[in-house]
């Protein structure tokens, strides 16, 4: 902010004087564009402009890399965001009650985020997806699947807006996940928790046990500098000997293949803690961990965002600081 931006701000010239602005900055061996990221109409109309600098490439691959480890700035925008998301989070363990709604929980957090400046948009690299900040998803609806590449899918409020937070009402017993995400001039931190009137049958207790087994063994094999891909075949081989194979991150046949997703300015960032990501989490990269189980009455699980520093990995959400299951 301020006046000590690394880089010019100028007006956007015309179409056809485009090439020439760039020229003039020194442009002259290719134009990379974030194909991955834009329409292809959009694509080729800037690649036919810029054609006389050179060949027009694809960087997503090099942006993506760049923005996979954080600088300590980056680092304090998201630590600024999760004091903020843990006031969201006290604010939904207050109003809470019998009969409320999905939806009326998700507005007491989103109050708070949007008065401390949330932009309200949530960035996403891959096309189509597009998803809430705040996910609150009471019994049943918390075991329907959505278009979302992600474990939890939800109602939503109608069949226009197919996922996430809809009128469900809070009933007691019944799990309460909410999964929210709040941004700080853009960087994302990632939580859940579990929430319910009154106690949870032992059952539910035990799944969401399992899942903290489960992100212990994924926080310590990225801590220990392991591949992303050793931390997904631990954290699954642990899951399924507890006996969640059929039911964790979805239920079949909509089950989503990760424990944990890099995160920063886009939600959907890498590297994933997922099979084929044979690197570890460098240092200053940071990761949501969220190994969660779906079933048709429900879901439980939890989820932190981490960073991996020079002491290894450190929790940058609340972690602790927020129980995994609050009881109103």
């Amino acid at each position: 902010g301020g006046d000590n931006a690394p880089h010019e701000v100028i007006p956007f010239p015309r179409m056809s004087e485009f090439a020439d602005e760039l020229r003039v900055r020194g442009a002259g061996a290719g134009i990379g564009l974030q194909m991955q990221s834009i329409p292809s109409a959009f694509a080729e109309r800037f690649a036919t402009v810029l054609s006389g600098l050179g060949q027009v490439g694809d960087c997503s691959p090099l942006v993506h890399r760049l923005r996979e480890v954080k600088s300590a700035w980056e680092i304090e925008q998201m630590r600024l965001a999760a004091e903020i998301q843990l006031t969201m989070f006290e604010a939904i363990a207050e109003v809470g009650c019998e009969g409320a709604t999905e939806l009326e929980l998700s507005a007491a957090a989103e109050a708070i985020s949007r008065a401390a400046g949330f932009g309200g948009n949530i960035n996403l690299r891959r096309f189509p997806m597009q998803c809430d900040r705040a996910v609150v998803v009471a019994g049943r609806a918390g075991g329907i699947p959505s278009f979302f590449d992600a474990a939890i899918g939800g109602t939503g409020p109608h069949p226009g807006v197919g996922m996430g937070t809809g009128f469900n009402k809070i009933k007691p017993g019944e799990p309460v996940l909410v999964d929210i995400l709040h941004a700080h001039r853009g960087y994302l931190i990632d939580m859940t928790r579990m929430f319910s009137l009154g106690s949870l049958d032992a059952v539910w207790q035990e799944r969401l046990e399992d899942m903290l087994a489960v992100k212990e063994v994924v926080v310590d094999v990225l801590d220990q500098g392991k591949t992303c891909s050793q931390a997904w075949q631990e954290g699954h081989a642990l899951a399924v000997e507890m006996g969640h194979g059929d039911h964790l991150m979805g239920q079949q046949p909509d089950q989503t293949n990760f424990l944990g997703h890099s995160l920063g300015l886009e939600l959907d960032e890498s590297p994933v803690v997922a099979a084929g990501f044979d690197r570890p989490l460098e240092l200053g990269g940071t990761m949501a961990i969220e190994p969660k189980v779906v079933y048709a009455e429900g879901s439980i699980g939890s989820e932190d965002t981490w960073v991996r520093g020079e002491r290894g990995m450190e929790p940058l959400s609340a972690d602790g600081a927020f129980p995994w299951h609050h009881q109103w």
